[in-house]
């Protein structure tokens, strides 16, 4: 059972700022592992440890993104690739699946692909299913549990807003994994001094065979300006009685046009 598991470096949320005349958002420090990769590094550790096999980390983005793809090896996971290129900067949600697909394809050999749910810094849940159709490959979204897996078909339950479904899927498959699924372990003190010395594979577009043409600044979705959302108004405290009060409060909300 090979799997590759797919993470992103994010941002800490605490030392995001956007920049005010340039309209950017702009993280401090190395970031760190996508909160909701981590629940699929620990699936993919688990399949492993009852069926055997091996679990890549792949990551797409630069030298900060190494940190991310270390803490993975320290949980367990056997090997790190990081798809670097000066050309994948700036890549939308399409992009980044046809450049994680090439990293795919370029290992081989491959029974499941795991995504997190999101980032927590995009929110857009597109990539697993770019990079499963520019893999050619079902894909099962949302997942909170493997019924059973083996190296031809795996039966999944797929959360849904009424509940759940149970879905069988040929392999190899893109899945992505809720934070149902199970609870992350700690790294092992082997584990860390393991991840000092680990290396990641580095590959870039000519590596993957890729044209540079809809990747980067050429992806087809264009990022606008971000602004700081504006301070609120300061509160106001109403005295009086309660009937006092309430005629107020209730003019004041009209004048708001809240009601």
């Amino acid at each position: 059972m090979n799997i590759v598991v797919c993470i992103k470096q994010v941002p800490e949320i605490a030392l995001v700022r956007v920049e005010q005349d340039s309209g950017v958002v702009t993280p401090d420090g190395p970031g760190t592992m996508n909160p909701f990769d981590e629940y699929a590094v620990e699936e993919a550790i688990r399949l492993k440890e009852q069926h055997g096999g091996s679990v890549t980390v792949m990551g797409c983005g630069g030298d900060d993104a190494i940190s991310g793809l270390r803490d993975a090896v320290a949980l367990g996971a056997d090997k790190a690739v990081l798809l670097k290129d000066d050309a994948f900067n700036d890549s939308d949600g399409t992009a980044l699946g046809a450049i994680l697909a090439a990293g795919i394809k370029k290992l081989g050999d491959v029974n499941v692909v795991l995504f997190g749910k999101n980032a927590v810094d995009t929110d857009r849940s597109v990539v697993p299913a770019a990079t499963a159709g520019h893999l050619g490959w079902p894909q099962v979204l949302f997942i909170k549990k493997f019924e059973s897996i083996d190296d031809s078909k795996a039966v999944v339950t797929r959360m849904t807003e009424d509940g759940y479904d149970t879905v069988e899927t040929p392999l190899p498959a893109v899945i992505s994994v809720v934070k149902e699924i199970n609870e992350p372990r700690l790294p092992s003190l082997k584990g860390k001094m393991k991840s000092k010395s680990a290396q990641a594979d580095t590959w870039g577009a000519s590596d993957l065979g890729l044209d540079t043409g809809t990747l980067g600044p050429n992806s087809h979705t264009k990022h606008g300006t971000v602004t700081p959302p504006p301070p609120r108004k300061k509160g106001e405290m109403l005295e009086g009685d309660a009937a006092t009060v309430a005629n107020t409060l209730f003019e004041k909300l009209r004048e708001e046009k809240v009601i």
